[in-house]
């Protein structure tokens, strides 16, 4: 499970790349319930998703040219600039360089060897992060799809400490691999990996992607606002055994992500 008491390795931030964050905002708050809670010009436009009084995600414009409109899933570190310099030694990528973000720590965004973006948050004074998951309208699971699991695997093993245990996928459909924390037990699971052709991963021209899982009351309910908001369905709702009622969405502007209803045996 994800949880806000973050370790090396978890998962403590992510937010969403917009084209128009007004609309954007909009969206997200009709599907969630979500308030947004804008920082303003001085703060680039970037904002804040609020749940109950508790922040779970950003917003923020689109940064790099020719970028998509993506979430972009951040995971903790006690150095981001280390990180950065090991994700470059392991042939990956920085995209954008470690950067202070004065009292409240720094962040750098990486990119690992097949292509899959991510980032990392060294948090300062203040520990920062979401202060809401694993629960109705918060992050709950953290999943990529890429074009070469062994590889991924070795990559983010090295980066972060992270242990996989593998499953089988129903009707033989592959292998899904689940990603701990290092040091950490089962129950601190965050997320998973499975491979694809890049043909399957045409939503991002053929390259690994990251993607959020958000946990909802009633999957159907949510993907009924998805669509009624502007946004569409890959796949589902749809029952998969030992985890819950699930679906892919993207947003209005082509940014996909999870929901989720989890299994009564699958509640950490």
């Amino acid at each position: 499970m994800i949880t806000t008491d973050f370790v090396p390795g978890s998962p403590c931030w992510l937010d969403l790349g917009s084209r128009d964050i007004p609309a954007t905002a909009a969206f997200y708050s009709t599907v969630f319930d979500w308030e947004f809670k804008p920082f303003g010009d001085e703060a680039g436009d970037y904002g804040l998703f609020r749940t109950d009084g508790k922040t779970v995600a950003g917003v923020g414009p689109l940064t790099e040219e020719g970028a998509r409109p993506a979430w972009m899933i951040y995971f903790r570190t006690t150095d981001a600039r280390a990180t950065a310099q090991a994700a470059e030694q392991a042939g990956g990528a920085v995209r954008v360089a470690p950067t202070d973000a004065g009292e409240y720590g720094s962040m750098a965004q990486l990119t690992d060897p097949q292509g899959g973006q991510f980032a990392v948050w060294q948090p300062g004074e203040t520990e920062g992060g979401f202060e809401h998951a694993d629960a109705p309208g918060s992050l709950c699971w953290t999943e990529l799809y890429t074009t070469d699991a062994a590889g991924a695997k070795e990559f983010y093993g090295a980066l972060f400490g992270w242990t996989t245990s593998d499953m089988p996928l129903p009707g033989g459909g592959g292998t899904y691999s689940l990603l701990t924390p290092a040091g950490q037990g089962e129950e601190r699971m965050h997320g998973g990996l499975m491979e694809l052709s890049s043909d399957d991963l045409s939503l991002n021209g053929g390259k690994p992607y990251w993607h959020p899982v958000f946990a909802t009351a009633d999957c159907d309910a949510t993907v009924a606002r998805v669509t009624a908001g502007g946004g569409s369905v890959q796949m589902g709702p749809e029952d998969a055994e030992g985890v819950g009622r699930l679906a892919v969405c993207l947003d209005p502007a082509g940014a996909d992500f999870v929901v989720l209803t989890p299994a009564e045996d699958a509640k950490g």
